[in-house]
């Protein structure tokens, strides 16, 4: 579960979740902006991430904290930072930002100029050598494959820019073709890793009911839900509002 806010973490851990996770898009989307901020230079992503542990970390008690770590940052000896994120009291690291969520001509540029998702993969490898918990998203079947042969422990199978709510995407692929998409890549890191993990992410599986559509109708080969804006973000929004809808219908007579 990706979390934001220290409230966050909290609540997701009273409520069962496996691991949390977090990152830059997270203080963005808990401030009222979109999650893609957090792919736009407004902040050190990385720099953002670790000031987020001090927030965290300490009101967590036992499920493990994940860090949001920008492999491609220029100005960060990777290796170096991923020491410092463990001693941080990280438990492990996703890839976000991500230039997997970055297509057509600007993407194929960012590749040509040494800014590409191997160096994403690359920070997954090393990762995986300081015995940190691994638990990359991927947005095609060969980024699946890559990074399970790196060493992810988890493959998250990324579906896109999460629907709903006064701040999600509104263009998105169906719940169907989300399937075949997850499907796809869960099929490829198995090739790599047979004993790897596979969660669903983002597009359409935005509520509970979009997540067991996926994980019903895949076969057993998809082992849970990877949550972010679904679950800090959506539930905030519909909580807040109900409430002072509820307190605001009062009667003053």
């Amino acid at each position: 579960a990706g979390a934001g806010t220290g409230i966050s973490a909290k609540c997701e851990e009273a409520g069962g979740a496996d691991l949390i996770v977090i990152y830059n898009s997270g203080r963005f989307r808990m401030g009222g902006r979109g999650s893609l901020a957090g792919l736009l230079p407004y902040a050190d992503a990385n720099a953002v991430v670790m000031d987020m542990a001090a927030e965290v970390i300490p009101v967590v008690r036992k499920v493990p904290v994940l860090a949001g770590v920008c492999g491609t940052d220029p100005f960060r000896d990777i290796p170096r930072f991923l020491q410092q994120v463990q001693e941080a009291g990280f438990a492990g690291v996703q890839n976000f930002p991500t230039v997997g969520l970055i297509d057509g001509v600007f993407r194929q540029n960012l590749e040509e100029t040494g800014m590409g998702f191997s160096l994403e993969v690359d920070m997954i490898r090393q990762a995986a050598a300081l015995g940190l918990l691994t638990t990359p998203y991927a947005f095609d079947p060969q980024q699946a494959h890559a990074l399970a042969e790196a060493g992810a422990d988890i493959v998250v199978a990324h579906v896109g820019l999460t629907t709903s709510g006064s701040i999600g995407a509104h263009t998105a692929m169906t719940l169907p073709e989300a399937l075949v998409a997850v499907c796809d890549m869960a099929e490829a890191a198995r090739e790599a890793n047979p004993d790897v993990l596979v969660l669903c992410h983002g597009g359409p599986i935005a509520k509970p009911a979009d997540a067991q559509y996926i994980i019903t109708n895949a076969g057993g080969c998809v082992h849970g839900f990877y949550g972010a804006s679904s679950m800090e973000r959506l539930p905030v929004e519909e909580a807040i509002t109900n409430c002072v809808r509820e307190f605001k219908a009062l009667s003053v007579k």
